[in-house]
């Protein structure tokens, strides 16, 4: 997978009974805490991923995904991703632009 950033990496660790524990590859990040410059996009995917993976809500998972597309599309960036031609937000705005 190319990912553009470990901040975009959602995933799920899941064991033999099922049980699933879904959280950004990178984890909570305690070292950038309080700072607002965590991209919090694999979090929200992570969640789109608990949405299709544990509760069966394909519709509600492809809506998260498609919020976070269209961020994207939009030209939003946290600083780990930011490039020439996007505007650069912190972790709370970019997580308002997705809930839209």
């Amino acid at each position: 997978m190319l990912t553009g950033s470990i901040g975009m990496l959602p995933s799920a660790s899941l064991d033999e009974h099922n049980k699933v524990l879904y959280e950004p590859s990178h984890g909570s990040a305690p070292d950038i805490a309080g700072q607002g410059v965590a991209n919090p996009l694999a979090a929200i995917l992570s969640a789109a991923m608990m949405l299709r993976y544990t509760f069966n809500e394909e519709t509600a998972a492809r809506r998260v995904e498609d919020a976070v597309k269209k961020v994207l599309a939009d030209g939003l960036r946290t600083g780990d991703i930011f490039e020439a031609g996007t505007t650069k937000v912190g972790t709370r705005q970019m997580g308002d632009a997705v809930l839209g």
